[in-house]
């Protein structure tokens, strides 16, 4: 008698498991832009912080009201593609110079008028 309640037990607990939806586990390959905006996103920020981090650019911040712990802080909290915007434009800004040929035109106008006046 003990065998046939144990059996359909074992019965009842076989049916209840097979009527559980379990998660599926998917395994799947990972493609190269992934990987590669996970690195560049880590690569990004820490250029970032980098900038923000430099003297010049602390005592700009302080200067501006901006506490530079709050500026890490604040780029640590930007999403991927923000990072990669802002880390993309600080790499296209001038380092000094002038951002435009305005300088060079003028360069060439005053070296102009020196040669001809000089002649």
């Amino acid at each position: 008698m003990k065998s046939m309640g144990t059996r359909m037990v074992c019965r009842f607990l076989i049916a209840c498991l097979m009527m559980m939806q379990l998660p599926m586990a998917q395994a799947g390959m990972l493609g190269a832009e992934q990987v590669a905006s996970a690195a560049s996103a880590q690569s990004d920020r820490a250029a970032l912080v980098a900038a923000v981090q430099r003297a010049e650019v602390a005592g700009q911040l302080q200067s501006l009201g901006v506490d530079p712990r709050l500026a890490r802080e604040r780029v640590a909290a930007l999403t991927n593609d923000e990072a990669h915007q802002l880390a993309g434009k600080l790499e296209t800004l001038p380092a000094g110079a002038l951002t435009n040929g305005w300088g060079w035109a003028l360069l060439i106008v005053i070296g102009l008028v020196v040669y001809f006046n000089w002649k």
